[in-house]
């Protein structure tokens, strides 16, 4: 009698960090795309600066409390799922503001009904992207083993920052036509990084787990992770309010000047973020090293805009910063994955960018208020701050043998398959 042979299961394509890589960029790019033409935006339109901060803070706050909800859901759903509806839900948003701002400038409705279009439209990006990365680093926490994840997140904040130099660069370019152009052009990207995460991310069935106890956002095990993400993203924000304002009170420059300087350090930032998080890499290093470290080296580099006189040593100073704010980034998203088990990697992720949505919300109302004090108290802060966290007295809390290293999401065709490696 003949055998009869059973088909071979097809091996796993090796878990790739590039549709990842493309979403951050993209949607990175565009929303500094539009953070950098708000300004002249307002002004057209006739809205006040104070609605512009609120429009962009009420996408903070909703990141900061969706973020949790959308690990959680991410948990249960898989990261496929909630991935592809955070970035089609930030096209959608991203495109209706944008149709808000052209309609705008180009019939001139009052300003009150500018000012609601702004904060829906831009509320809702805020509430989709807070998707992205939270389920982004589930997913990584899934396929990489603990030892790798901070190479890994140092990959994702790396397309970030090239985000953050690009957009605004691009966005410069094109505003010579229109203020809408460079919104719509920057639009297209995050269209793009949809289709190429649902033709690449993995079809993967999450694991049913026992009815277990939620994680709690005072959970022990993520205490460090959390105080070193609110003070990195709160550290950046204080930075970034601030810089145009140093500029000209302590620089003594004006108009065009001033501004040339401010948008030279913030791209300084993004070029020292790309290296550094490249370094990372290299490197190999633990989180809790890499925050010490990159911890030091921001704290200086902070402290020292303080004692600037003059736009170089202003360059020098955020350019020195941010090379420690790239160990830093990568650093805590690697610690909060390696702290929880397995079927808490999407709530982990979220409670971490939860604490990063709050810095950001906080960091500039403290930083101008400390200002008013005088220009450089704020950075005296923040380096005392990136100080303290560096050298907070704990080790790096590692996962159970067989928890946090298991994947979440399974292939759907073979739920026994052994974590994928990094392509």
């Amino acid at each position: 009698m003949a055998l009869r042979m059973s088909p071979r299961t097809p091996t796993p394509a090796p878990f790739s960090l590039r549709p990842l890589l493309a979403a951050n960029m993209a949607c990175t790019m565009a929303m500094m795309a539009f953070v950098s033409l708000i300004g002249p935006i307002v002004r057209q339109v006739g809205l006040m600066a104070w609605q512009a901060g609120a429009a962009v803070t009420v996408g903070g706050v909703l990141w900061m409390l969706l973020a949790r909800p959308w690990g959680a859901a991410s948990d249960k759903h898989g990261r496929r799922k909630i991935l592809l509806l955070g970035v089609g839900g930030f096209v959608l948003s991203y495109w209706a503001m944008a149709a808000v701002i052209d309609v705008s400038l180009r019939m001139m409705p009052a300003a009150l009904l500018v000012f609601i279009g702004l904060v829906i439209t831009r509320g809702a990006i805020g509430a989709f992207y807070g998707a992205i990365p939270t389920a982004g680093m589930a997913l990584v926490a899934d396929h990489v083993p603990p030892m790798k994840r901070a190479g890994a997140m140092a990959s994702l904040g790396a397309a970030n920052a090239v985000g953050m130099v690009v957009g605004p660069a691009l966005a410069a370019m094109l505003a010579q036509h229109s203020l809408s152009l460079p919104l719509y052009l920057t639009g297209l990207l995050p269209i793009i990084a949809f289709v190429i995460l649902w033709m690449a991310l993995p079809r993967t069935t999450p694991v049913q787990h026992p009815q277990r106890a939620t994680l709690k956002l005072n959970d022990v095990r993520l205490r460090r992770p959390m105080a070193v993400a609110f003070t990195a993203m709160f550290c950046v924000a204080v930075a970034q309010i601030t810089v145009g304002f140093f500029a000209i009170d302590r620089l003594g420059l004006v108009g065009p000047a001033a501004a040339k300087a401010a948008g030279i350090a913030l791209t300084a930032v993004g070029v020292s973020l790309v290296l550094s998080q490249m370094l990372v890499r290299k490197l190999k290093w633990q989180p809790q090293r890499m925050i010490y470290v990159g911890g030091l080296v921001a704290a200086i580099g902070f402290g020292a805009v303080a004692l600037a006189e003059s736009a170089p040593v202003l360059w020098a100073c955020y350019f020195v910063a941010a090379a420690g704010m790239g160990w830093i980034f990568p650093a805590f998203s690697a610690l909060a994955a390696n702290s929880v088990e397995a079927h808490e990697q999407g709530a982990a992720a979220g409670t971490v960018g939860a604490a990063q949505g709050l810095g950001i919300v906080v960091g500039p109302l403290v930083g101008t208020v400390l200002y008013s004090v005088s220009p450089g108290t704020p950075y005296l802060m923040v380096g005392a701050m990136l100080a303290a966290v560096a050298v907070w007295p704990t080790a790096d809390a590692m996962p159970p043998a067989g928890k946090a290293d298991n994947n979440t999401d399974k292939p759907a065709e073979k739920a026994g398959d052994k974590p994928e490696t990094v392509a």
